[in-house]
Order: C-alpha cells, then sequence, then structure tokens
C-alpha cells in the first residue's frame, strides 16, 4: 500500500479514538442497486464497511450507521433502508437493529436502547430535505445521537451534505473509516508518491466529466490512455472522422490543448487506432472493426489494434489508475476493449504494479469480469476519487482535519 502522505497526516484515524461505552455516529455509503422487487442486486458498498464496524463492535462501541439510499422527494417506502438493514446484519453475522426515522424521539429512543457491542441503522437521511441542503437543524439532531463521529463513505465525501459536512463539525471528536483511509492512501499515493511508471487509463461517455482529471494526469502520467466515448472528441479534435461518434464540440478545444500539451512534455498518449462500430446501439445491428469510422456508423468500442497497442502499454507499470470503460461494455458486443484492459492490469498487479480502480462503471465492469480480487484497490467512489485526483478539497475529508 502507498505510503500515507501530507493529504492525511491531519486526519485522525478511528483506530486512535477509544470506542468502549461510545455512540459511535458512523456515516456509511448503502447507496446500492435494488431490482424491481426492492432486492438489493450488488451488495459491494455494504461489504466494504464490514472492517470499521467490526472494529467498532469488537472494541465495545455501540455503532449508530446513517446512509442514504437513491435520490428520493421525501419518504418514499421503495427507499427504506430495511432491506439493507437484513443484508448487512446477514454479512456480519449479528443483529442489527434498525428505525424509520433519522431524528427524532423515536431515532432517541433506538440509540438509548443500544448496549456496548449493538449496532443500529437509522433510516435514509435523504428522507429529510435538510440532508442534501446541509440544514444546520437536522445536523444537531443527527449529532445529538452520537459522542464521535466517523465517516466511512469516501463515496460521499464531494458533498458537503448534513451527514458528511455539518454533523462532524458539531463532535469534536471525529474520525476516518478504514474504508475512507484506505481510498484516501491508495489515491493520495498516486498523486505523491507513485511506484515505478504510472499509467493512467481514462475512458467513458464524457470529457466534459474529467477534464480536471486529464489536465492533472497529462502532467504527472508517465502514460496515458484514453478510450471510452471520451475518444472520440480527441480524435475529432484532430481531424479525423468519427462519424455518428458522441462527439462534445465544446470541449475539441480542450482535447486539442492535452494533445499539444502530451507533444511538449514528450509524454505517451494513447487513441484509438480502430474501433468496433454500429449504426445503432440496437441489439440486432451488425457490427463491424474498422480503422477509419464511417459516415452513419458510431464507435462503440476500442478495436483489436488498439487492445494491443493499450495491453502493451499497461505493461511495465508500476502504478495504474484507471477510470471509465473503454467501449459500451454492458453490451457484449462492445465489451472485448475493457475486458482487455482489465485483463492487462490485473496480470499487472500480479507482476507487483499497485493498481488503482475507479469507482462507478469501471469499478462494475471489474466486478462483473470477476477481477476485482486481483486489483489492488477497487474506489467505492467514482465523483469523489476524480475530485480528489484532480487535487479538489472534499467537504467530507476537511471537515476530519483536527483542530
Amino acid at each position: 500500500m502507498p505510503d500515507r502522505k501530507r493529504l492525511q497526516v491531519t486526519i485522525r484515524s478511528i483506530t486512535d479514538l477509544e470506542l468502549r461505552g461510545r455512540r459511535v455516529l458512523v456515516r456509511v455509503d448503502y447507496n446500492v442497486p435494488l431490482d424491481e422487487h426492492g432486492e438489493i442486486t450488488d451488495d459491494t458498498r455494504i461489504r466494504a464497511s464490514l472492517p470499521t464496524l467490526r472494529h467498532i463492535l469488537d472494541r465495545g462501541g455501540r455503532a449508530i450507521l446513517m446512509s442514504h439510499l437513491g435520490r428520493p422527494k421525501g419518504m418514499t417506502e421503495e427507499l427504506r433502508l430495511k432491506p439493507v438493514a437484513d443484508r448487512l446484519a446477514l454479512l456480519m453475522g449479528r443483529p442489527v437493529g434498525y428505525v424509520r426515522e433519522t431524528v427524532g424521539p423515536a431515532a432517541e429512543r433506538a440509540v438509548e436502547a443500544l448496549k456496548d457491542g449493538e449496532c443500529l441503522l437509522l433510516e435514509n437521511v435523504r428522507f429529510n430535505d435538510g440532508e442534501t441542503r446541509n440544514d444546520a437543524g437536522f445536523a444537531r439532531g443527527l449529532a445529538a445521537l452520537g459522542d464521535v463521529y466517523v465517516n466511512d463513505a469516501f463515496g460521499t465525501a464531494h458533498r458537503a451534505h448534513a451527514s458528511t459536512e455539518g454533523v462532524p463539525r458539531l463532535l469534536p471528536e471525529r474520525a476516518a473509516g478504514l474504508l475512507m483511509q484506505k481510498e484516501l492512501d491508495y489515491l493520495s499515493g498516486v498523486i505523491e508518491n507513485p511506484q515505478g511508471k504510472l499509467v493512467v487509463v481514462l475512458g467513458g461517455a464524457k470529457v466534459s466529466d474529467k477534464i480536471g482529471a486529464t489536465r492533472r494526469f497529462i502532467e504527472i502520467a508517465d502514460v496515458l490512455i484514453i478510450g471510452g466515448g471520451m475518444a472520440y472528441t480527441f480524435l475529432a479534435s484532430r481531424g479525423e472522422a468519427i462519424g455518428k461518434s458522441l462527439l462534445e464540440e465544446d470541449r475539441l478545444g480542450f482535447a486539442a490543448e492535452i494533445l499539444e500539451r502530451a507533444s511538449v512534455l514528450g509524454k505517451s498518449l494513447f487513441l484509438p487506432t480502430d474501433h468496433v462500430v454500429a449504426e445503432s446501439l440496437d441489439p440486432d445491428a451488425e457490427t463491424r472493426q474498422v480503422g477509419r469510422i464511417p459516415d452513419g456508423s458510431m464507435g462503440l468500442d476500442v478495436g483489436p489494434e488498439s487492445r494491443r497497442q493499450f495491453v502493451e502499454a499497461l505493461l511495465g507499470a508500476g502504478t495504474i489508475l484507471w477510470n471509465g470503460p473503454m467501449g459500451v461494455f454492458e453490451m457484449k458486443e462492445f465489451a472485448e476493449g475493457t475486458a482487455a484492459v482489465a485483463g492487462a492490469i490485473a496480470d499487472a498487479t500480479d507482476s507487483g504494479a499497485v493498481s488503482i480502480i475507479g469507482g462507478g462503471d469501471t469499478a462494475a465492469a471489474v466486478n462483473a469480469l470477476g477481477l476485482s480480487d486481483r486489483m489492488s484497490h477497487v474506489s467505492t467512489g467514482g465523483g469523489a476519487s476524480l475530485e480528489l485526483l484532480e487535487g479538489k478539497t472534499l467537504p467530507g475529508v476537511s471537515v476530519l482535519e483536527a483542530d
């Protein structure tokens, strides 16, 4: 694991807290996907919180958990956290209490009834609109339920909400959970102390989602690989035909700027040289592998020569950061580029490289391919990880800094 660097030195860890007999208010990220029947389809985020929860409970703390689920407008039965409490109890192998309120008398009674080594999940914090407004009154109501505050929800750390920014300001003892600390260690290590050659792979749909990250990485990475939908704006910026492929016309100047900067710095920057195309995303649409994208077609994955070049560029990497798939990986016809990159990163990790996988779609792709266990770290926060890597201050992290 990368050494802890200056980003974290002023942040207390949960391992520094005395927990026995104390009410530990923990912000977790249980924003898990549900199917049409309200069943959890992926419990990765719940599993990621287990080390912190076990640390608290095994030391006699009383864990009071806060999380959001979805984006409800007021109270929504389909987005209650009862299924999460049930899954958490199953994973923990011990009872997990659940209360259908976040603040107020019912929540206070449930907390009061907790004994040392017991756990309680509060209702979806976003049922109260004071959460996203960072309302002082709502924050006070939550803070009254705890003696100490722990944030283990890295995926929400870029939001200044009541449970992430308001509450910790009201509790003088506050710390990062084990998952939060792990995220900060790995991601700050990429920026401040990469091991060996740093190779960054950026993909996904839009250039506009990764402007800050791209600017940062062209300066510090040894190799930058750009695929996915965002690659077509880069290709168009140097005059290549892209057919009906995704294009952000207002980002053509930025793409040209990055290509010029790579040339000035002598950096290796890889873009797709061939493509898997179709005329539409219809499952029955005919797919072809082409070098030049014809009019009427759209690039939906990188082609075999591009895969070979990308894989070769990953060889010998000491540190790899990957954020964004190489194509529309949810459809098998356009998943080979993402699979090739994922396999190469797994192989590099097996050979000693440090690999960090951005959250969101990239994490979903790695999980679907069964390769997450072969990566050094799969981040739980897509947006938060990008903002941290861009050098932005995350409200949910900065508030943990020691006074």
